[in-house]
């Protein structure tokens, strides 16, 4: 077997000494079963353009409390405590390994990369290009020189793309301390590939925040993997303000099941995590799978709506979009 490009370590329960997994989960889908779903796929027809309903924000420069501004697809600018957060930055028009093909933006950025405040901490939760974009850390180490927090071998991809960029990694389980944040990198159900020589060698996972303001979990890609890391972060962590959490890119079951939850495993989700309140992410931007646009948002609604949970607990955000999040609950 080859060895490991990007990451060399001891055994552990997620670790065979070459490939990361997902203890007791399902397995990446095979070469096989992607030409299936590409063949015979039942894909439906996005436009080309899209306007969002909310225009490109311009964000203070600082929030003492919890704003969070939605940029597009896993892409927010969360501010807390005086801190901005960027959530797995993309700029970039194509989610691709090539500039010429590969899924196209359809809904501009809800900010302007010009418009940023000053950004503190990225948080880059796998290496997939719709959430690791070299284009957009390049710019964002030459504007705003932030600290990236990734789990473990991600940096060696972006340092080969960005050198000099300030980069920290940890396993599932570590704490590791920033200004103003205690960042923890906790388990996801996912997988990694940048290519199809290197699936699994990098690992994905979740992160939980600590702040003054209270504690923010977020998502980039997740299975629902029966609700077991939903359960163990609410144990670990007694609960959320806000849990981030994707909504989008769940057809066809069969094939997503284990790498992209739905809006019903979602809300569940956020039940599981004890979250007071949920942003819905990874929608409306880049077509990657095969429901329509709209759909996982009408989907929230309708799941949210079963387990008698108000709609503006859980918000399926849109470019543009900002959420200055309460406190609390309403009673």
């Amino acid at each position: 077997m080859a060895g490991n490009r990007y990451y060399t370590g001891p055994v552990s329960d997620h670790f065979d000494g070459t490939r990361f997994f997902n203890p007791g989960g399902i397995e990446p889908r095979p070469f096989a079963d992607v030409l299936r779903w590409q063949f015979g796929r039942d894909r439906a027809r996005w436009p080309k353009a899209v306007q969002s309903p909310f225009p490109q924000a311009v964000p203070k420069a600082r929030v003492e409390d919890l704003r969070v501004t939605m940029v597009g697809h896993a892409t927010l600018l969360v501010q807390i405590a005086g801190l901005n957060i960027l959530t797995d930055p993309v700029w970039s028009e194509r989610v691709s390994p090539f500039s010429f093909i590969g899924p196209k933006r359809v809904l501009p950025p809800g900010i302007a990369f010009e418009a940023l405040p000053r950004i503190d901490l990225v948080l880059l939760s796998h290496n997939h290009y719709d959430h690791l974009d070299t284009a957009t850390l390049k710019r964002l180490k030459a504007a705003h020189d932030p600290l990236v927090v990734t789990p473990l071998g991600n940096d060696r991809i972006v340092l080969d793309a960005v050198p000099g960029m300030r980069i920290r990694t940890g396993d599932w389980g570590d704490r590791i301390e920033t200004p103003g944040a205690v960042v923890h990198v906790e388990p996801a159900h996912h997988w990694s590939a940048r290519g199809t020589r290197d699936r699994r060698m990098a690992l994905w996972a979740s992160f939980v925040v600590e702040t003054e303001a209270g504690r923010i979990y977020h998502v980039g890609d997740t299975g629902f993997h029966r609700g077991i890391n939903y359960r163990a972060a609410a144990e670990k962590h007694g609960g959320f303000r806000l849990a981030i959490l994707p909504i989008g890119a769940y057809k066809p079951r069969w094939f997503m099941e284990g790498q992209h939850q739905d809006p019903n495993e979602a809300v569940e989700g956020m039940v599981l995590a004890k979250a007071e309140f949920a942003a819905g992410h990874h929608w409306s931007t880049f077509q990657l799978t095969d429901e329509p646009i709209d759909e996982p948002g009408r989907v929230l609604a309708t799941a949210l709506k079963a387990k008698a949970i108000g709609a503006g607990r859980f918000r399926p955000m849109l470019a543009g979009e900002v959420w200055d999040v309460p406190t609390r609950r309403p009673t």
